[in-house]
């Protein structure tokens, strides 16, 4: 009887993809079926549909109506099909002209009195509209500053199905939103800790800076009371500020994950996470029924803190190697694959016993070797290997606690880091997805990680003294080389690769 289309869009990941909305009106008992693979939330757009379409003023259908989603082998998810099948069944009746809907990408959820509500994506779907060369993007009122970000492209903000037919119709003009300079390039937020405020531990802030230099993995050992996690809460006020690609990665994860903030268009912070040591393997990495991004993906460009970390259940830490050698994380199911990005800072802390005092000459220690020896080994040697720095963080002595002398701030630091960084950007000007020295692979170690005859004799006896792997010997350079990067050497010295070996307390020793 009639046969109408829109174009819509679902997100996979972080990235979206087209979905073609066809409508057909036909003769027969009256129903409303949905097909394509559709989850809960799209089947039940039948039931809002018909009453937004009711309620807005629209006569109501007496129709059979199939709706497919193409293509048809990939699973659609959300209620963001809602306006698009609304707006293919008026073309169908004929209230919209179907040319009228011509190079327009439509999203958004109803409500049964035809309000549009926002949907989670909406970053994505605008990017997906700019390579489509879309004519505008037509969005519930609430995305538009997120989707607005997105430059040549027009995003239309509607608040409800009747203000999207009368646009459509041209009987309503509808400014298209427009990103202001503070979303598009906004200003950091000021961060309330600062390493001023920290007193003594200079090794371990000097650790730290290094950590925030290279892009390095980081883990704190020390006893209860010594300050690792005020110290690893301080570590983001050092990072250097990201960059507006940065930000948009950040955001779109943020976005897919319904978790970008009230009115906020664009992440101008670093993420910092710090998930309870509870948290299950699809929480950390992602996952679910309907998969989500998990916690090593909200770090992305940030940093993941597990405080405790011999407390989190050993698999769930195991599943963290792959993302931290690789930078993403892949999920597999039956019908679809999915990769989130995971390019993080992971820091962590952790007693070096059950007790925690091991070591400490201030308190004895309560646990026998078996105790300690069982408690360490919670952490795979394969997973200390991906952790390139590794300090001790001993008990602070009253005299440095009750010092008023204010140490460096994180304003100071954070210059030292961004110089640093600014050598790396210049080295890696011509590798894609190397940003840092710690996410240098076999060749730039080789290029830029180059020993002295000295280097090599000390390195030697490294390696056989404390029986360390590969991996660790090269994350032993990574570091060395941002250590020269901050003291503004061209070469790595001896002092420099010292200062590095120093970070490998936890190397085991050889048989």
């Amino acid at each position: 009887m009639a046969l109408a289309h829109t174009v819509s869009a679902s997100v996979l990941g972080v990235d979206a993809f087209p979905i073609r909305v066809e409508i057909d009106l036909s003769f027969g008992l009256p129903g409303f079926q949905v097909v394509g693979l559709p989850d809960g939330a799209v089947k039940e757009a039948r039931d809002r549909v018909r009453s937004s379409l009711r309620n807005s003023g629209f006569e109501p259908y007496q129709h059979k109506i199939t709706a497919n989603l193409a293509p048809a082998d990939l699973r659609k998810e959300g209620s963001g099909f809602d306006l698009p099948i609304a707006l293919a069944m008026l073309c169908a009746q004929g209230v919209i002209e179907q040319a009228a809907t011509e190079d327009l990408l439509v999203v958004g959820e109803l409500g049964l009195d035809g309000a549009l509500r926002p949907i989670p994506g909406a970053l994505p779907i605008a990017l997906l509209a700019r390579e489509m060369n879309c004519r505008a993007l037509l969005v519930p009122a609430d995305n538009a500053s997120e989707a607005a970000v997105v430059d040549e492209i027009s995003v239309i903000p509607v608040t409800s199905l009747k203000e999207a037919v009368e646009w459509i119709n041209g009987e309503r003009d509808v400014p298209a939103a427009v990103a202001d300079e503070a979303a598009v390039a906004p200003e950091p937020d000021p961060y309330e800790p600062d390493f001023a405020e920290v007193r003594g531990q200079e090794n371990v802030k000097r650790a730290m800076e290094v950590a925030a230099a290279g892009g390095h993995n980081l883990l704190m050992i020390g006893p209860p009371g010594s300050g690792k996690t005020m110290l690893a809460k301080r570590l983001a006020t050092i990072l250097p500020t990201p960059t507006f690609d940065e930000s948009l990665e950040t955001t779109k994860i943020y976005s897919v994950a319904s978790l970008l903030p009230s009115g906020t268009a664009l992440m101008p912070n670093r993420p910092f996470r710090s998930p309870h040591h509870s948290i299950s393997d699809a929480g950390l990495i992602g996952g679910g029924t309907i998969p989500k991004p998990g916690e090593v993906s909200l770090s992305h460009n940030g940093v993941l803190f597990l405080d405790e970390l011999p407390e989190f259940k050993k698999h769930v830490l195991e599943v963290m190697r792959q993302p931290l050698e690789d930078g993403y994380v892949t999920i597999s199911r039956a019908a679809m694959r999915i990769t989130y990005p995971a390019r993080l800072m992971l820091v962590a802390s952790m007693n070096p016993c059950p007790c925690g005092y091991y070591g400490d000459k201030s308190h004895p220690c309560s646990c026998t070797p078996i105790a300690i020896k069982r408690y360490q080994n919670k952490l795979s040697g394969p997973l200390l290997d991906r952790i390139d720095i590794h300090v001790d963080v001993p008990a602070i002595k009253y005299r440095e606690m009750s010092d008023k002398r204010k140490g460096e701030s994180s304003a100071e630091i954070r210059q030292r880091v961004e110089r640093a960084r600014t050598v790396q950007k210049q080295r890696f000007s011509g590798r894609r997805g190397v940003h840092a020295n710690a996410q240098m692979g076999p060749s730039d170690i080789e290029q830029w990680c180059a020993l002295t005859n000295d280097g090599h004799r000390l390195m030697e006896q490294v390696v056989d003294q404390l029986g360390m792997s590969a991996r660790a010997t090269t994350r032993i350079l990574k570091v060395a080389r941002t250590i020269a990067d901050l003291d503004g050497h061209t070469d790595i010295s001896i002092a420099n690769l010292s200062e590095a070996v120093q970070y490998r307390s936890l190397d085991r020793q050889g048989p």
